[in-house]
């Protein structure tokens, strides 16, 4: 008499030895598989609260304007800041043989004395935005270690045979401005 296997809907009934070790060996690539998944989310999770346990906040630099650096009081001293706005007219001050320059950053309603260590760039002059990167100091002025000039990038070259008109002429000259 001949015997069919009988199936049942978790796992087919099988008569061969080899056949059952063939499918616990998939069962334990299963596990392995399982396991692995498991740790390598155990450890991304460990290192994610690390992460953001360990002070990240230290290392943040914040952007502020010369009203939120006053607003802040003694918050803003000690901290790496950025602060922006704009060079007020007639404050720059350069130190003869060094690099430093001095300037007022303002904005709608304050001004920061800044003291600036290293050399400014080309396009540095009144009335452009500047980012200064430093800190508040409790002589009362920030001291910048890093100098930016915020600019647009509008520039575009006149089509071949543009005539400049007398009012671009006048628009790039004050634009240009305070450059040395």
């Amino acid at each position: 008499m001949h015997h069919t296997p009988e199936f049942t809907a978790s796992r087919p009934h099988v008569e061969s030895g080899a056949d059952d070790a063939c499918m616990n060996l998939t069962d334990l690539t299963r596990r392995r598989a399982r396991f692995f998944l498991f740790g390598a989310v155990l450890i991304a999770a460990i290192a994610f609260s690390v992460i953001a346990g360990s002070g990240v906040n230290q290392n943040l630099i914040y952007y502020w304007t010369p009203a939120d650096l006053r607003a802040a009081g003694d918050k803003a001293y000690g901290s790496t800041i950025r602060l922006g706005g704009m060079v007020a007219p007639g404050s720059i001050r350069r130190i003869d043989g060094t690099t430093t320059v001095e300037f007022d950053v303002k904005d709608a309603t304050s001004v920061v004395h800044v003291k600036s260590s290293g050399a400014p760039p080309q396009m540095f002059r009144e009335n452009i935005g500047v980012v200064v990167e430093g800190t508040m100091v409790s002589g009362g002025y920030f001291q910048s270690n890093r100098l930016m000039v915020s600019h647009n990038n509008q520039y575009r070259a006149p089509k071949s045979g543009h005539p400049v008109d007398s009012k671009e002429l006048e628009q790039m000259i004050k634009s240009t401005k305070g450059l040395d």
